[in-house]
């Protein structure tokens, strides 16, 4: 029986990506797969629905959800897409969980299989299957454009015969995927490019794209990086003594951007209130941690904020999202190699098998329960128990009462004639 994959247009309006591409759904429907995409699912990535069919697809409505085996969605579905899926469907998406506990409780309860891609580990394997980097490295990329845009001046020097334009100054927060590819991108468009961070390993990386590294490199700093590659949450001293480094270095910037993220915290505060004070006229700072509470002080999710003394603070959502064409196709990729890994080629069908390092890795749900051991606390309440009718009592025989015996009539007296004369 052939089983089938359905690609939804995604329901929040600031998200412009889709889960699939042609060359993926020539791909999928290769495996033995019928694939079907939403109507305009595709627009936001300039994508019609004309270039799904051509690859195989064919084009359906929201209600086509509920056939589905597999369905491969960029953001976590909500619980009105919950009540539309099959139970048993397996959901591959970036779903956001930490701070989500109810949702992913809401999840389990719906009986789906979810898979969170930002789970997926950091491992040769499952290179090609790297969503916070295929995504993180547009944000990077896609930063340095928007912080141009609002510097309104030229990023390079240039040297005319009317006189000399100085290079802008950049200096980079955050030395992972995205600050590596914001690095790269203003070194590009000409500026002169610094950079910080707390693991040890970006000094090397920063230095190779011809950037300067600025931190402090105590003993904290050479242990704080985690076995995966990810930073980890410095003390207070550090942060500390970081800020008072990092001070002086931003009054002199004409560009900051801010790419700190720890899985599941909030984003620690790297640039205050005083520091963004301290800044020219003119300046940008660009907070890429805005969604999860923002590394800049004054940082507003969502808005460009002009600051008393001049100082423009970009906290753009969904950033990779603003380069929707290239960030779908990159990450349709990823959806379409971690999922081929668990297709059976013989019987072209959805073969999950739950000891897979990838599996385990990214599974938030599986048979109505949480099994991701980071949400081992969530809770998921039972359905509610239908309350049964209350049985009706066998109605009593009626038993026909002996009638009662009639009293016998009393015995008329003889009429008396009266006769005249008596009172």
């Amino acid at each position: 029986m052939t089983q089938t994959i359905f690609i939804p247009k995604e329901i929040d309006p600031s998200e412009p990506r889709v889960a699939a591409s042609p060359e993926t759904v020539k791909r999928l429907t290769g495996l033995g797969f019928d694939v079907i995409v939403e109507a305009a699912a595709g627009l936001g990535s300039r994508i019609t629905d004309a270039d799904f069919t051509t690859a195989g697809a064919k084009i359906g409505k929201t209600a086509d959800a509920a056939k589905a085996d597999v369905v491969l969605k960029v953001r976590r579905p909500t619980d009105a897409e919950l009540k539309g899926y099959k139970s048993g469907a397996a959901v591959i998406a970036i779903m956001d969980p930490y701070g989500n506990d109810a949702a992913v409780a809401a999840m389990a309860k719906a009986g789906i299989t979810a898979f969170s891609m930002e789970f997926m580990p950091r491992i040769t394997r499952a290179q090609v299957m790297d969503v916070l980097s295929s995504q993180a490295n547009l944000a990077g990329y896609q930063a340095v454009i928007d912080a141009a845009a609002e510097y309104d001046r030229a990023l390079p020097m240039m040297m005319t015969a009317a006189g000399t334009v100085p290079a802008a100054k950049v200096f980079i927060m955050g030395v992972g995927v995205a600050g590596l590819q914001a690095i790269a991108t203003a070194r590009r468009l000409g500026a002169v490019v610094t950079a910080t961070d707390v693991r040890p390993a970006a000094k090397e990386q920063v230095a190779s794209l011809g950037a300067k590294f600025l931190a402090v490199e105590d003993e904290e700093f050479k242990a704080a990086e985690t076995a995966g590659g990810y930073a980890k949450e410095m003390s207070k001293e550090y942060q500390a003594k970081q800020a008072t480094l990092t001070a002086e270095h931003i009054a002199k910037q004409d560009i900051v951007i801010t790419t700190a993220l720890i899985p599941g915290r909030p984003a620690p505060k790297l640039v205050s209130a005083a520091m963004v004070a301290s800044m020219k006229p003119g300046s940008v700072l660009v907070d890429l941690a805005v969604e999860r509470g923002g590394n800049v002080e004054g940082a507003v999710p969502g808005k460009v904020v002009t600051t008393d003394n001049g100082v423009k603070i970009v906290g753009h959502l969904n950033v990779s999202g603003r380069v929707a064409a290239s960030a779908s196709l990159l990450y349709a990729k990823n959806l379409y190699a971690f999922l081929e890994t668990m297709v059976d080629k013989g019987t072209k069908q959805l073969a999950i098998n739950r000891e897979d390092e990838l599996v385990k890795a990214t599974m938030l749900t599986d048979g109505g329960k949480v099994v991701h051991p980071a949400f081992a606390n969530v809770v998921v309440a039972e359905p509610a128990a239908k309350a049964e009718p209350e049985k009706a009592e066998p109605a009593k025989p009626k038993v026909a009462k002996p009638a009662a015996a009639k009293k016998p009539a009393a015995a008329k007296k003889p009429a008396v004639k009266k006769s005249k004369g008596d009172a």
